[in-house]
């Protein structure tokens, strides 16, 4: 079986975005180390599987994207998990996260790709998911192949943690304090308990703890 990964960034304070959905404290603090902690960690995973807005957020973004993280997450397969019978690829808002991922492209000097990646017809390839969340999950883990990669957001990672269906969370803490948020942890129906698998510190003083939950599949 293979096992259910949540890899999210937090602030230093408990978030995984502004009460807005703002995600522009992210971008600055990242590093050569990091960026290579959460590369190792795209191309480890033979599914990125997500809600239906950050779908959104993402399928408007790495197609046209140049740097590192483009090519795992263009090029590995896609599951999108949507409330609705139907699910429009094309259609649908984006979000903040979108906005400050296009800012912080723009600051550090990049710019969108002429034309998209080969690997970018993926995303309009991706799997639909409109059944019950947990056993639509639980059936993708019985299936062949390298573990799954969720991504936020908030809204569909804490439905994942509540239903205790994560294995395994890879958990960025960026030495910045936002005050106030969107919590990873508020809709818990009772306390977790997980393991510490490692840790690693990084220079721009970020820091990667990795959790494996009690009852997860074993290699």
């Amino acid at each position: 079986m293979r096992k259910l990964i949540l890899k999210m960034s937090l602030s230093l304070d408990g978030f995984v975005a502004g009460p807005n959905g703002e995600a522009d404290w992210i971008f600055r603090s990242q590093s050569d180390d990091s960026t290579a902690w959460t590369l190792e960690s795209l191309w480890q995973a033979g599914l990125h599987a997500m809600g239906s807005r950050t779908y959104h957020d993402m399928a408007s973004y790495w197609p046209t994207a140049t740097d590192l993280f483009a090519a795992p997450m263009n090029e590995i397969p896609k599951i999108v998990f949507t409330r609705h019978s139907r699910f429009d690829p094309h259609a649908g808002d984006t979000t903040t996260a979108l906005r400050d991922a296009r800012q912080a492209r723009q600051a550090q000097g990049g710019a969108p790709a002429p034309e998209p990646s080969p690997g970018a017809a993926s995303w309009a390839s991706a799997r639909i998911a409109n059944g019950d969340l947990a056993e639509e999950m639980q059936r993708l883990k019985q299936e062949p192949g390298k573990d799954i990669l969720a991504h936020g957001g908030a809204g569909f990672a804490r439905s994942l943690t509540q239903l205790g269906l994560i294995d395994e969370y890879r958990l960025l803490i960026h030495p910045v304090a936002i005050g106030s948020g969107l919590s990873l942890f508020s809709d818990l129906r009772q306390p977790i308990d997980l393991k510490l698998v490692n840790t690693s510190v990084f220079q721009s003083g970020a820091v990667a703890h990795v959790y494996s939950a009690k009852n997860a599949p074993q290699p």
